[in-house]
């Protein structure tokens, strides 16, 4: 038998390598080797569709429900900031420095410890998948999504994000949009009371001030932000529009297309969504995998950052080791000790609900 002590250990130093081998979004190969190799010393075999990998439980009987467990092995790109090689596994007063850590190396190693503990286990509840997945941080074409119509149908997951081991129940979804404010190009010498720029201060303000109806007693109010602005080629002409980009984040009360729709009836531009398909997720509070973790003194809430969950349908929960408020940071850090507590809390908490 696997003691939960040596998958601690194997765990973190499959961190360590993580750490060491750069995985940026769609350039994960080495990375997904690694988390090959060590699903191979513990005799687990796998599956790989691109540079995601996936597994499934020993005793996968048909007619189970599916819970799915997924983290992410991609990063972000080092900021300017780091005063640490952020390709170095290095410890220091309990922490271990290094890009992807904590978002979401920590989460992803914690949670194929504890795929491990219950692979071999019979007469559980569901079905497990593991998804050690790729370009989450991208919201990529060949990530968690691209795996969803080769998998059995989902019933419930975990994906694993730093959350201090609390419960986020619910997870705002996100909707870029492109706008445009018309007006009508001129040479800067002449008179034009139709001037684009001028045009988009009420349009700003408009922005500035819209509200949602809709409030979610866990996500709050959908969060409208005007966050890039361009106009203008040189300095005697006129344009003839001012380009904005508005970030939608959008609570549990509405679905993506609704906000679209809103906008483009409502703003006084013209409002173009990218993309509609990173929908805003949650999970029942009186679900039996919630209460597992409330049983444990395990907190809720409601959480504004986007993650996986976005590509799912099923209920899903967020639950990992780590701070959100580290990731993408500048000499990013996990404490040993969260990814220790992580993988007992994921065990505890899968105890209970796989029984």
């Amino acid at each position: 038998m696997i003691t939960q002590e040596h998958l601690t250990e194997k765990a973190t130093e499959l961190l360590r390598q993580l750490i060491e081998t750069p995985s940026f979004s769609s350039e994960e190969e080495g990375t997904a080797a690694l988390i090959e190799n060590w699903l191979t010393q513990f005799g687990i075999p796998f599956q790989r569709k691109q540079h995601n990998i996936y597994a499934f439980n020993k005793h996968y009987e048909d007619g189970k429900p599916l819970l799915l467990l997924n983290s992410h092995h991609d990063t972000v790109k080092p900021n300017s900031g780091y005063t640490k090689d952020p390709f170095k596994a290095i410890e220091e007063d309990g922490k271990l420095y290094g890009l992807g850590s904590n978002d979401a190396g920590g989460c992803l190693v914690s949670l194929l410890a504890s795929f491990i503990h219950f692979y071999e286990k019979e007469n559980l509840s569901h079905n497990i998948v593991l998804v050690a997945s790729a370009e989450e941080e991208s919201s990529g074409a060949n990530g968690l999504n691209s795996m969803l119509t080769h998998l059995p149908k989902i019933d419930v997951a975990i994906v694993g994000e730093p959350t201090l081991m609390n419960l986020a129940i619910a997870e705002k979804g996100l909707v870029v949009f492109d706008a445009v404010v018309k007006g009508t190009p001129s040479h800067a010498a002449h008179p034009n009371n139709d001037n684009a720029i001028y045009n988009s201060i009420e349009v700003l303000k408009w922005f500035e001030q819209k509200k949602f109806e809709k409030v979610s007693e866990v996500l709050g109010e959908v969060k409208l932000t005007v966050t890039q602005i361009n106009a203008g080629k040189q300095h005697n002409v006129v344009p003839a529009e001012v380009q904005l980009v508005i970030d939608v984040r959008v609570n549990d009360k509405y679905t993506n297309a609704e906000i679209a729709e809103i906008l483009a009836t409502e703003a006084p531009c013209e409002v173009k969504a990218r993309s509609l398909r990173l929908n805003s997720s949650s999970i029942d509070k009186n679900h039996d995998l919630v209460k597992a973790g409330i049983g444990l003194g395990r907190a809720t809430y409601g959480s504004p950052t986007l993650s996986d969950q976005s590509v799912l349908s099923c209920q899903s929960l967020k639950l990992g080791p780590g701070d959100s408020t580290r990731s993408h940071s500048a000499d990013e850090f996990i404490y040993l000790q969260e990814i220790e507590e992580g993988i007992d809390l994921y065990i505890k908490i899968l105890s209970t609900f796989l029984q």
